[in-house]
């Protein structure tokens, strides 16, 4: 295979991707990827994952800051000449000049079921909706965000334990296998795009951690869906006493009991609708995951207890 293909994206979500394309034989020309990123501290300077396999697979790849106004990176693709561009969760606008610069367009894998979850976050999204089915879908980028024709989009059911960190794995692997079986008619322009009903449009915005923070007015499964779907990061929580608690995972109990009680011995706290949520896998502030059942032993966390509402 001659053809020559551009790969841009950033996270775990778009590593099985460039892989399956690498594996079967698709001559990956360059890579674009975001730039190293500062932990926390300050003291590791953290590769994205694709930066991370694009040096395993010794491939090409390039991380600017931005594209915008960027005359070396627009002369860099202009010069290349490349057949097709893959992107996947690569972080950055791509630019309207940028897209007439290889021959059949730049396509986009997106986890959501377009029109449906525009935007940066549908996976996380689509859970906290309890959705029943999310999925991908594999379009023509254009300049409006996530708006181009589609060729083709896979569905993904969603049961009411899956988190988001599940959910991204599976539609990646989803991803991975699908983009064979449309690369090619792409490629041949075989495949038949269609425009996306705009009137059905909804959006999925970026996170903002405050909305990690629990209100017990809500109903168990709003409040599980939150948990599942902000699972690992930024993450459920609450606080008690000045201390942060992360939820990690929990299931709909059988007490009762007025907004925030803990209900019983095993951290089981009433919530909205009359219900409340047993509580299995909680973080401390600080501290490392813990089984209910070994957090309880030294919690100031009791049967009684009060756990304050937002």
């Amino acid at each position: 295979m001659s053809e020559k293909i551009i790969f841009m994206g950033t996270p775990m979500f778009a590593v099985p991707i460039l892989k399956s394309l690498y594996q079967n034989g698709y001559e990956i020309s360059v890579v674009y990827t975001q730039p190293p990123q500062k932990s926390h501290r300050g003291q590791k300077i953290n590769k994205s994952p694709i930066q991370g396999i694009s040096e395993t697979l010794n491939i090409d790849f390039r991380s600017p800051t931005t594209l915008k106004n960027n005359q070396e990176e627009y002369q860099f693709l202009k010069e290349l000449n490349a057949d097709l561009a893959v992107v996947v969760a690569y972080g950055q606008i791509i630019p309207q000049e940028f897209l007439k610069l290889t021959k059949k367009g730049f396509i986009n894998i997106h986890g959501s079921l377009l029109p449906s979850l525009r935007g940066a976050a549908p996976i996380q999204r689509a859970i906290m909706n309890l959705d029943k089915e999310t999925g991908i879908s594999i379009m023509k980028i254009v300049e409006e965000l996530d708006s181009g024709p589609i060729s083709n989009a896979y569905k993904l059911k969603l049961d009411k334990n899956c988190n988001a960190q599940d959910i991204s794995e599976k539609l990646s692997l989803l991803a991975a296998e699908k983009i064979l079986d449309n690369i090619d008619d792409i490629l041949e322009d075989k495949a038949k795009f269609v425009e996306q009903d705009h009137s059905k449009a909804t959006y999925a915005k970026k996170i903002d951690k405050k909305e990690g923070q629990i209100d017990w007015r809500q109903g168990a499964s709003k409040i599980i869906g939150k948990i599942n779907g902000l699972f690992p990061s930024p993450g459920a929580f609450f606080s008690f006493n000045g201390e942060r608690y992360k939820i990690l995972k929990a299931e709909i109990g059988s007490g009762v009991g007025e907004f925030g009680e803990v209900v019983s011995d095993n951290l089981e706290v009433a919530c909205g609708n009359n219900q409340t949520i047993k509580i299995l896998e909680i973080q401390r502030q600080g501290k490392n995951p813990q089984k209910v059942s070994e957090f309880m032993l030294g919690s100031r966390i009791k049967k009684g207890s009060l756990i304050p509402n937002v």
